[in-house]
């Protein structure tokens, strides 16, 4: 019997206006908003719509909303729909999961299905074998909303399944006689249990979204821990006579000396899993009971270097847009290690990067490799430092230079020097907000003249999680507590703030992403004249804050009032101004 699919366009998917180009003529996207989006969706083999709102140029309704026009089939609702479990066996879980396409509800001889991928000619043939003998009526959901239903009625694909197999390879494992010594052939055994071991841990702490993996060695036992979202979470616990055949493992993956226990080393992994591309820093640290590891996860997909993106405030990002489009100065961005740095100085290069300008950048280490621009790592043992290379930059021609850090009162001097001499410098300084930046320079040995003359505006950050969409729940606080915290007096009223609750699609945790707090204090004339008589930082963020600096604390502030994170989250990184 034929399959009738109703609600489907009068011409077929191949004949429609394709996405990318009906967003395009409906005025959602620019052009080069386009280009930009195509050059994604070929370097990382996804869908011109999820590569829009990879990019953020347009969000996930609006991707759902648009695709709803453009092939007419209707939008689905998770809080509107139902969903009858017994329907969504009607297809396998592999062509489920394969063409995202997920029957949720029978009435009669019709039968509805979710897709996230309406224009796929290919699923549309698999469910005429299928549900051969029904009507199909298609509904347009979100790719996170069919990831919550896969979870829901698969199970938990990231966590479950990838932690069931890591317990049973360690077991079988464990079983193994041990010589007490690595083993040669652990490298030669691609397929062994060990080595499925390892690549079973990465591979689960790549579908959490962890930024690293801590190895840490103990007297009875292996501990093994995600850091995600900035927060370090136990996920398994190895017998401690795997640790040197693990240790060793992992060693050869990094072409780090096997034989060496007594001194730290530090390498690097690539791997290819599935179509991207995932590097790996990997630091031996010997301790009492073994060597610790620490794997950083550098994903590039991941990495977000749209400026409008990472939390800036609409005044704050418009000062720091102002200081990146002068020709010459300092830009300095400050915050602890682990806060963001990296990404808002990366964000800021490719801004900047065009064809006429020479970018070059000195780093320890190169975290991200830049397109069209210029990158030094520095090597302490061999006297390529971050002073020796900034001199070289200067002989270079350069326009504009990015310091991964300044450390010493070498680097700081030089810097200022290129800053003053014609070029547009950016770095990073570990201080714990903007207006002790300048407190820090001056015990670097800076003479204040050199601050005020070459420093164009401070950046302070924190990273903040943010509240999982999907869960995250309303808490009532009183009036008086939210204007003790800082909360402007004339918004409580009817105001709605979140807290973490926890579901599946957050761990548990009532988390998902990160975003920044900025504290953006751009060097104004009376903030020259104040480093200038020798003012203290206090006196600095005084004045910043009256000449429309907003504070950490009132960065988190504006996010919690957008819903986006909770008051816990802000106090846990920020202080009271």
């Amino acid at each position: 019997m034929l399959c009738y699919i109703s609600i489907m366009p009068t011409k077929p998917l191949t004949e429609k206006m394709p996405l990318g180009a009906f967003l395009l003529k409906k005025g959602k996207i620019s052009e080069k908003q386009l280009i930009d989006a195509q050059a994604v969706q070929k370097i990382e083999g996804i869908k011109i719509g999820a590569a829009l709102v990879k990019l953020g140029y347009i969000t996930e309704d609006e991707l759902v909303q648009s695709m709803s026009e453009l092939y007419g089939f209707p939008v689905f609702k998770m809080d509107s729909h139902k969903i009858d479990p017994s329907v969504v066996k009607l297809l396998p879980e592999d062509v489920i999961k394969k063409y995202k396409m997920l029957p949720i509800y029978r009435e009669g001889n019709i039968v509805k299905v979710l897709t996230t991928d309406p224009a796929n000619e290919i699923a549309l043939e698999q469910l005429k074998f299928f549900l051969s003998g029904f009507r199909i009526m298609f509904y347009i959901g979100k790719d996170s909303d069919f990831r919550t239903l896969i979870n829901q009625f698969f199970g938990e694909q990231d966590e479950t399944y990838a932690s069931q197999n890591i317990h049973e390879l360690v077991e079988i494992v464990s079983k193994e006689p041990s010589s007490g010594e690595p083993q040669e052939e652990i490298h030669l055994e691609a397929e062994g249990p060990l080595v499925r071991v390892v690549n079973q841990i990465i591979l689960n702490a790549i579908s959490k979204r962890a930024s690293d993996i801590h190895i840490e060695p103990f007297e009875d036992s292996v501990y093994v821990r995600y850091r995600i979202d900035g927060v370090l979470h136990d996920i398994l616990t190895l017998p401690e006579k795997l640790k040197r055949n693990l240790t060793a493992r992992i060693k050869i993956m990094s072409n780090l000396d096997i034989s060496e226990k007594r001194l730290p080393q530090d390498g690097r992994i690539k791997m290819k899993i599935g179509k991207k591309e995932v590097d790996f820093r990997v630091s031996t640290l010997p301790s009492i009971f073994g060597e610790k590891i620490v794997l950083r996860i550098l994903e590039k997909g991941s990495l977000q270097l749209d400026l409008t993106r990472l939390g800036f405030e609409e005044e704050s990002l418009e000062f720091f847009l102002e200081a990146l489009s002068k020709p010459y100065g300092m830009i300095l961005v400050t915050g602890p290690t682990g806060s963001g740095k990296t990404t808002t100085l990366y964000s800021a290069l490719m801004k900047l990067n065009r064809p006429e300008v020479n970018i070059m950048t000195v780093e320890d280490p190169v975290e991200y490799t830049l397109p069209r621009i210029t990158q030094v790592q520095v090597e302490e043992e061999i006297g390529r430092t971050f002073a020796q290379v900034l001199r070289s930059f200067l002989r270079q021609d350069p326009d504009i230079i990015m310091v991964g850090e300044i450390r010493d009162f070498e680097t700081a001097e030089i810097a200022i020097k290129a800053a003053l001499t014609g070029h547009l410098v950016l770095s990073t300084l570990h201080t714990n907000d903007a207006p002790s930046t300048i407190t820090r320079l001056v015990n670097m040995g800076i003479e204040p003249f050199l601050i005020s003359s070459s420093v164009i505006l401070i950046v302070a950050q924190r990273l903040i999680r943010k509240l999982c969409e999907n869960c995250k729940k309303e808490q009532k606080y009183s009036k008086d507590s939210l204007i003790k915290l800082g909360f402007p007096e004339d918004r409580i009223e009817g105001l709605k703030i979140y807290e973490a609750k926890g579901c599946p699609e957050c761990n548990q945790t009532g988390y998902r992403g990160r975003m920044a707090l900025y504290e953006v204090m751009p060097i104004k004339e009376e903030i020259r004249e104040l480093i200038l008589t020798g003012a203290s930082a206090r006196e600095i963020k005084k004045e910043a804050v009256k000449l429309g600096m907003l504070t950490l604390r009132q960065s988190g502030i504006r996010k919690i009032m957008a819903g986006i994170t909770s008051i816990e989250e802000v106090l846990r990184v920020t202080v009271e101004d």
